[in-house]
């Protein structure tokens, strides 16, 4: 993209490249929609046949993917000094995170539903403290962080000496991991020969970057917004719902605790259906009450996370 100074001297502008994180949960867990094999991000360049930035979002994820976008919001623009297009124009990046359900896919171009603890596996702590943690990725940062300021930073990020684990700090976590070497993304920048590291699925350019804050936003944004019912179905269990919010965090919750937060919010409603399961007991089904959307907003909520 080309425009003049005030010399009326052309200057390079930067372009706008429009990102989506777009995001679903099935019974194996929390989903992201990829291209080219899994190691990209629905993604392409705003237009001016695009009359907004979203309606550019769109129209690339729905001709990359064929999968059509629900709910919609802004996650963040990446603007550094190293995202650099053809002829060294810089590039920013502004990115989107989308809320579906996952639908099948025609494969075209390498489209694919990955579980996104493919590319965080230190992320999802349901079943206890990851090995890739205590094996690999602490042992590797303690040997990094020779001085008090990084180590201070690991302590915090990774909830050790006593800080207790955070699971929205997705990002910090990534980057800690990106200054270290530790990641191929970083190995691949600083050699131009990414090391193989059981560290997660590496992606294009600042691909997981993204990713990582678009998984931030949503451990955030499920404590007090109930975005989660985006990726129900119509009709749910409460298992399914409790499930649901334990694949997104990463983390258990107490069932009861959960239960009676969801019944004192009043956020769903029996449909006085059951489920028709041929194993195990029945179970009632429920739908979102979207009344609440229109009575009140549900904030401050906390959701009763299993704490170590």
């Amino acid at each position: 993209m080309e425009g003049t100074n005030a010399q009326g001297r052309a200057v390079n502008l930067a372009a706008a490249e429009l990102t989506a994180v777009l995001v679903a949960v099935n019974d194996a867990g929390p989903r992201v929609l990829t291209i080219h094999g899994g190691v990209a991000l629905p993604s392409g360049p705003f237009e001016s046949a695009h009359r907004s930035l979203q309606h550019g979002l769109r129209a690339w994820v729905e001709r990359q993917t064929g999968h059509p976008l629900g709910y919609v919001e802004q996650l963040y623009t990446f603007a550094d000094r190293d995202r650099l297009g053809e002829g060294g124009q810089a590039v920013i990046s502004i990115s989107y995170l989308a809320l579906t359900r996952e639908e099948r896919t025609d494969r075209h171009g390498g489209t694919e539903w990955r579980d996104w603890y493919e590319f965080f596996p230190w992320e999802d702590h349901r079943a206890g403290l990851p090995p890739v943690l205590t094996e690999i990725i602490l042992p590797g940062l303690t040997a990094w962080a020779a001085d008090p300021a990084r180590r201070q930073r690991v302590a915090v990020a990774f909830g050790i000496e006593g800080s207790g684990w955070n699971e929205e700090l997705v990002l910090q976590r990534y980057e800690l991991l990106y200054e270290a070497g530790l990641v191929g993304e970083s190995l691949r920048r600083h050699s131009g020969r990414p090391q193989a590291l059981p560290l997660g699925r590496m992606m294009e350019f600042d691909h997981r970057r993204i990713l990582a804050t678009g998984l931030a936003r949503l451990r955030a944004k499920i404590k007090y917004r109930p975005v989660v019912f985006e990726l129900l179905p119509p009709r749910f269990t409460l298992l399914q719902l409790q499930r649901s919010v334990e694949a997104l965090a990463g983390r258990l919750v107490h069932k009861q605790n959960f239960r009676r937060l969801v019944e004192q919010q009043e956020l769903v409603e029996e449909t006085g259906a059951m489920t028709s399961e041929t194993r195990g007991r029945p179970a009632k089904l429920f739908r979102f009450r979207e009344q609440v959307l229109a009575e009140r907003a549900v904030a401050g909520t906390k959701l009763p996370l299993v704490r170590s």
